[in-house]
C-alpha cells in the first residue's frame, strides 16, 4: 500500500484549450486541461479530474445526452471514447487530422465530427458490444474551406455545418425528398457559429467580423418528407460486394453526400427554400474586434458572443436586443457555453488560463477560477494537509482547497517571480520569497500582507524557510550569497550569514531544533545554529554543487542533491555521511526537438532539483528536469517507483528518439516558425498589418518538476510541473491487502462473530482481511454503549490500525457522532502507548486532525446561519407584540398569554 500512489487530482490549471460543456442538469462544467478533462461541481463546490489523458492537447470535446460517453479529441485528430461512469477508456480512434468540432445529435444515436471540408456522421456507440465503436455513416462535402461549427435540429432530422469559407450547409442526417443540402452565403468572414431555432429550421449564422444573419426557412420539421429507398446496386462477385462494404483500409465505407453551392437541386420545386430575414452588426462603434466565439440557448432565445478583447454580449434574438455587455478579461473568449436551464454561462480565456461562470440574471459569477499564467514553482502543505500554497513565474501566491480542488484567496503583491513558499507551524501564515527582493507574510484570517521581509542592500531570493516555532524566518539569495535571518514577531532583521562562496539554492530547518541548513553552488551545505550566536556548526563537503537539501521529520538525517545527478545522505550531528544513491539514469530525460544530442546523452548533465521525504521518513521523493519523479527507499538506497508526470506530446523532451518525419535537409521543422498572429487575426506578418501581434510565437513549454511535497497526513503528495498541480494519493481502489492471513479467516466467519455480539473478535478479523466495507460494517454494527468495552479489549496492534481507519472513514462518512466517539474512547483508553511511538503515528493523528477540522468548518457555518434565523425570528415576534400591544389595550387573558410567550421566547434566547 505504501508506494500504490494513483494520479488523484490536478490542480492550479482550470482551462487550457478546447470546447467547454456543461453537464445535463448544468450544475457542472466540463473543462479540458491540456491532455486530460476536469469536471468542476458548482453546486457541492468539488472538482474532480479525469484519470485518462490523452497524446496532444485536447481540442474538441463531445457529451452524449445521456452523460454516460464523452469524445476527446487531440491535436493531431487522436480521438478517445471515455465512459464518464467507469472513468475508463473505452476505445481508441484516429481522424488522421485535426478535427474542428464534435456534437451528438440530441436523441444520442448519431454524432458529426468536422473535418478539413467534410463533415463525417458517425452511428454514436451503443450498449452492444461492437469491434469498431465509431460506424461512418455518412460524409457530407460541400464547404471549400475547413469546416467549423456544428448545429442540430432539436429532432435530429437535420444539421447545420460552419465554414471558414464564409458559407453555411444545412444537411439532412437522412436523405429527405425535399432537403439534402442547402447552401446560405451572405457572410464577409469565417463563421464563428450556426444555430437552429427551437423546434424549428430556421437559423442564426455568427461571423467572425461581427455579423449576425437571421435565416428562415419556408418548410417545418414536420414538413420534411422522407425519400423512397433507393435501390441497392447489383452485386455479380464476392470481390463487387467486398467493395461496395469498405475502402482500400477495410474500413467500413459510409454513404457520400456531395454539396454543389451553384447547383440547381437546392433549388428545385418542392424544395426546402432559406431567405435572410435580417442581419445585424455587433461592432457599431467602430471598435473592431474579431468575434470569437458565441453559443445560443434555444429556450431563453438569448445569443452570448465573446471577443478577443474579452468583451462578451448578450442579446435576444431574433429582435437582436441588447441584454449585457461587459468586459471578463483584455484576453481573447476562446469558448463559451450555456447551461440547460439558460441562467449560467461559461467562459474560457486560453490566454489567462481563466475559467468563469457567470450569472447573467443576478450580474454575479457562480465561479471564478484562474491558474498561474506562467510556470508553476513552488508549493507547500498546510501543516493539517487542508490547503497548498502554490508560487509562479507570474508574481503570484495562490491558496488551495485539497477537498474541493479550487483556489479560495490570490495573493498579487509580489512584483517579480516567486520562488518559494511555505506556511508556519499555525498552518494561518503563508511565507514567500521572490525575484523582487522581498520576502512577505500573508495572513489567511484577514487575507492580507502583514509582513514585509527586505535586505540592506537589493538582492534576488532564491530560497525561503521557516523554523519549527515559526518564528525565525530565513531566505537565501543569488546575488551576495549570504542568508538573511528575521523575527516574524518585530520584522526586524537578526542576522546575516555570509561563508557561501556561491549562490544559495535551498534552505531547510531541522523541524525538532532551531538549526539551519543551507545549500550552495560552491559545493557545501552549511549547518547553522540559530541560538548560539549564529555560528557555523558543520561544513558538509560535497561532490558537485548542492541544488536541494532537507531534513527528515525527526531532525537525524539530512539528504542532499547535487549537480551530478547524485542524493547523499547525512548525519547532520556527526557531520557524516550515511549514504549515496546515484539517481542519474532514474530520471530519463526525454529527447527535445531542438537537440543536437541523444536522450541519453542528454540525461548525463540533469539532476534532481527537488526532494522530500515521506511523513515516516522511510522514503524520499525526487523530481527536476524530466517527466519522471522517483521514490527511493532511504534505508536501502533503491528506487521503488517511478511515477510519470506526464503523457502529453504537446510538450518539448517528452520523445525518446528523434522523428526522422520532422527532419528535412535545412533542419528540425520544429526550428521553422509557423507564422505569426496570435490565431485571432492574419496569420502572416505582413508589413502595415494592424491585426495579430507580430512578436508571437508558437513554442512548446519543456517538461519538468520544480517542486515536490508530501502531504503531512502521508496519503498524498504533491508535484509541480509544467502541466500544473498534481496531486497522487493512495489508490482506494487496492481493497483486499491482507494481514496475519489464515485459513480461518472469512467474511463469512466475521459476519458470524458479529452476529454473536463478539464485537472485538469480529473487528480484529475483519483488520486481518483488510477489506474496507467489511471494517466499516463491523464497525457501525457494535452498539453505541459498548464502544469503551470493545477499545479497553481492542489489542494494542489494532488500535493505531483502527485509528487510521477511522481518519480515512470520517472523511465522506455521515456518522460523525459515532467515529468521533470512537476516537475519543482509543486516544483516552491507549494514549500514553500512542504517545511511545509518536514519530511514527503522527502522519495519521494529522490526517485524522484533518478530517475533524474539515467537519468542524462545515458545522459551524450551519451553527451560526441557524442562530442568526432563530434571533432574527426572535426580533420579528417580539416587535409584532410590542405593535399589537400599542395599538389595543391587553384584557387580562391576553396579558397573561403574552407573559407566558415573552417568557418562552427568553427562554430561546437563553439556550441560543
Amino acid at each position: 500500500m505504501k508506494f500504490a500512489y494513483k494520479f488523484s487530482n490536478l490542480l492550479g490549471t482550470v482551462y487550457r484549450h478546447g470546447n467547454l460543456n456543461f453537464s445535463h442538469d448544468g450544475n457542472s462544467v466540463i473543462s479540458p486541461v491540456g491532455n486530460r478533462i476536469s469536471i468542476f461541481d458548482l453546486k457541492n463546490n468539488k472538482s474532480e479530474t479525469l484519470p485518462v489523458a490523452t497524446t496532444k492537447n485536447i481540442t474538441c470535446v463531445g457529451l452524449s445526452p445521456d452523460e454516460n460517453l464523452a469524445i476527446l479529441i487531440d491535436e493531431d485528430g487522436a480521438a478517445v471514447l471515455v465512459s464518464l461512469i467507469t472513468r475508463a477508456v473505452l476505445h481508441h480512434f484516429n481522424f488522421h487530422k485535426p478535427v474542428q468540432c464534435v456534437r451528438f445529435s440530441p436523441d444520442g444515436r448519431k454524432f458529426v465530427v468536422t473535418k478539413d471540408n467534410v463533415a463525417l456522421m458517425y452511428h454514436a456507440p451503443g450498449k452492444r458490444r461492437e469491434f469498431n465503436a465509431f460506424v461512418l455513416d455518412k460524409s457530407y462535402y460541400g464547404p471549400y474551406d475547413e469546416t467549423t461549427c456544428i448545429d442540430w435540429t432539436d429532432d435530429s432530422k437535420c444539421f447545420v455545418v460552419g465554414s471558414k469559407d464564409m458559407t453555411t450547409w444545412v444537411f439532412g442526417a437522412e436523405r429527405w425528398a425535399n432537403l439534402v443540402y442547402y447552401s446560405l452565403g451572405g457572410h464577409k468572414d469565417v463563421i464563428v457559429g450556426c444555430f437552429f431555432e427551437e423546434n424549428s429550421l430556421d437559423l442564426y449564422t455568427v461571423s467572425q467580423d461581427g455579423a449576425l444573419s437571421v435565416w428562415q426557412c419556408d418548410t417545418e420539421l414536420e414538413g420534411l418528407k422522407p425519400r423512397p429507398p433507393k435501390q441497392t446496386p447489383t452485386v455479380h462477385t464476392e470481390e463487387d460486394a467486398e467493395v461496395l462494404k469498405f475502402d482500400e483500409n477495410r474500413v467500413p465505407r459510409g454513404e457520400e453526400i456531395r454539396g454543389n453551392a451553384n447547383s440547381q437541386e437546392q433549388e428545385g420545386s418542392g424544395k426546402v427554400k432559406y431567405r435572410r430575414q435580417g442581419k445585424y452588426f455587433f461592432n457599431k462603434e467602430g471598435d473592431f474586434n474579431n468575434l470569437t466565439a458565441a453559443a445560443f440557448h434555444k429556450k431563453t432565445h438569448i445569443l452570448v458572443t465573446g471577443f478577443a478583447s474579452g468583451v462578451f454580449h448578450l442579446h435576444e434574438l431574433p429582435e437582436f436586443n441588447l441584454i449585457h455587455s461587459l468586459s471578463i478579461s483584455d484576453q481573447r473568449i476562446a469558448s463559451i457555453s450555456i447551461n440547460s436551464m439558460g441562467d449560467w454561462i461559461a467562459f474560457g480565456c486560453a490566454g489567462l488560463g481563466q475559467l468563469l461562470v457567470w450569472e447573467w440574471q443576478s450580474e454575479s459569477y457562480v465561479l471564478k477560477q484562474q491558474g498561474h499564467f506562467n510556470n508553476m514553482v513552488a508549493l507547500a502543505y498546510s501543516p493539517d494537509g487542508q490547503y497548498i500554497a502554490t508560487g509562479g513565474d507570474d508574481g503570484k501566491v495562490k491558496v488551495w482547497n485539497t477537498n474541493s480542488g479550487f483556489c479560495f484567496v490570490t495573493f498579487t503583491d509580489h512584483t517579480s517571480s516567486v520562488t518559494a513558499v511555505t506556511f508556519n507551524s499555525t498552518g494561518f501564515v503563508i511565507v514567500s520569497a521572490s525575484l523582487d527582493g522581498t520576502v512577505r507574510a500573508f495572513d489567511l484570517h484577514r487575507y492580507r500582507n502583514f509582513r514585509t521581509f527586505t535586505s540592506p542592500r537589493p538582492t534576488q531570493f532564491s530560497c525561503l524557510a521557516i523554523d519549527a516555532s515559526g518564528e525565525i524566518v530565513s531566505a537565501g539569495s543569488q546575488g551576495s550569497f549570504e542568508v538573511y535571518i528575521w523575527s516574524m514577531q518585530t520584522g526586524r532583521l537578526l542576522e546575516v550569514l555570509a561563508g557561501h562562496e556561491g549562490p544559495i539554492s535551498n534552505l531547510s530547518f531541522n523541524p525538532v531544533q532551531a538549526i539551519l541548513a543551507s545549500a550552495s553552488w560552491d559545493k557545501t551545505v552549511k549547518i547553522w545554529d540559530m541560538y548560539d550566536s549564529w555560528k557555523t556548526k558543520e561544513t558538509l563537503m560535497l561532490t558537485s554543487d548542492a541544488l536541494a537539501v532537507t531534513y527528515r521529520a525527526d531532525g537525524k538525517e539530512l539528504a542532499v542533491a547535487t549537480l551530478d545527478g547524485e542524493i547523499s545522505f547525512w548525519d547532520p550531528q556527526n557531520a557524516v555521511q550515511t549514504g549515496t544513491i546515484v539517481g542519474r539514469h532514474d530520471l530519463q530525460m526525454g529527447r527535445k526537438e531542438v537537440d543536437k544530442i541523444t536522450a541519453k546523452q542528454a540525461a548525463k548533465g540533469k539532476s534532481f532539483t527537488s526532494l522530500c521525504y515521506s511523513a515516516d521518513g522511510q522514503s524520499i521523493l525526487a523530481g527536476g528536469q524530466s517527466k519522471f519523479v522517483c521514490i527511493y527507499n532511504v534505508r536501502e538506497q533503491i528506487l521503488m517507483k517511478k511515477f510519470e508526470v506526464s503523457c502529453n506530446h504537446s510538450l518539448d523532451a517528452m520523445e525518446e528518439y528523434l522523428d526522422r518525419r520532422k527532419m528535412t535537409e535545412f533542419g528540425s521543422l520544429a526550428l521553422i516558425d509557423e507564422g505569426a498572429g496570435d490565431g485571432d487575426a492574419v496569420t502572416l506578418t505582413l508589413p502595415g498589418v494592424r491585426k495579430g501581434d507580430m512578436s508571437s510565437r508558437h513554442f512548446k513549454p519543456e517538461i519538468r518538476v520544480t517542486c515536490l511535497r508530501f502531504s503531512p497526513t502521508g496519503r498524498s503528495w504533491a508535484a509541480t510541473s509544467t502541466e500544473g498541480l498534481l496531486i497522487h494519493s493512495l489508490d482506494s481502489r487496492l481493497v483486499f491487502d491482507p494481514f496475519n492471513l489464515d485459513l480461518d479467516v472469512t467474511p463469512s466467519s466475521v459476519r458470524r462473530q458479529m452476529r454473536q455480539r463478539e464485537h472485538t473478535d469480529a473487528i480484529v478479523q475483519a483488520f486481518r482481511l483488510n477489506e474496507k466495507t467489511l471494517i466499516q460494517e463491523v464497525l457501525e454494527n457494535v452498539p453505541y454503549g459498548e464502544i469503551e468495552v470493545v477499545c479497553t479489549l481492542l489489542p494494542d496492534l489494532y488500535v493505531e490500525k483502527l485509528l487510521n481507519f477511522i481518519a480515512t472513514t470520517l472523511e465522506s462518512s455521515r456518522h460523525l457522532q459515532f467515529y468521533l466517539t470512537w476516537t475519543l474512547r482509543l486516544l483516552k483508553l491507549h494514549g500514553q502507548k500512542l504517545k511511545a511511538r509518536s514519530s511514527t503515528i503522527l502522519p495519521m493523528i494529522q490526517s485524522l486532525q484533518k478530517s475533524i477540522q474539515w467537519h468542524l468548518e462545515d458545522i459551524s457555518k450551519l451553527c451560526d446561519w441557524n442562530r442568526y434565523n432563530i434571533r432574527y425570528a426572535l426580533a420579528i415576534s417580539k416587535q409584532r407584540g410590542m405593535k399589537r400591544s400599542a395599538e389595543k389595550p391587553v384584557s387580562e387573558d391576553e396579558e397573561s398569554d403574552e407573559t407566558a410567550s415573552e417568557q418562552s421566547t427568553e427562554e430561546i434566547g437563553m439556550h441560543i
